[in-house]
């Protein structure tokens, strides 16, 4: 090697470590199969997501965000997500979203526009037609 280029020792480099991850995903013992039969959430798993959803309702909630909090994929928990609840975790924390603007419409004196940002919304407009989508009626008409 002390001859060879760094061009050389690059292409060695890599061609080593190509080795090894050719042996680890052929021959590896430990290897984690994922089928229809494991592949959920646990209920712990399952809790920590939507207790961190609960917590963190008023902040943009990315899919990223919320896949880190139980260590998995974004496209992994997107899927297994589902699975457990029924719905996307987009709608699910919309659904969050528009439980807790009932609850503060009718505990609260707040204006609806603060309610809105209060609970994750951009403004009251969008509040407004998440809420109609999902109750029927306007944040107003609740109150």
């Amino acid at each position: 090697m002390r001859y060879l280029g760094c061009d050389a020792k690059v292409f060695c480099r890599r061609l080593s470590w190509s080795l090894v991850v050719h042996l680890l995903r052929h021959y590896a013992e430990s290897a984690h199969i994922v089928t229809s039969e494991n592949r959920s959430l646990t209920c712990v798993q399952l809790q920590q997501a939507i207790d961190y959803i609960q917590t963190h309702l008023s902040r943009d909630l990315s899919l990223t965000e919320l896949a880190s909090v139980i260590n998995i994929s974004p496209t992994y928990f997107a899927s297994v997500f589902k699975q457990a609840i029924g719905i996307s975790p987009h709608q699910y924390v919309i659904q969050q979203r528009v439980k807790q603007a009932k609850l503060m419409l009718s505990k609260t004196d707040l204006m609806i526009a603060d309610i809105a940002l209060q609970v994750g919304n951009s403004c009251q407009s969008h509040l407004t037609q998440q809420f109609k989508r999902l109750t029927g009626m306007t944040p107003k008409q609740v109150r």
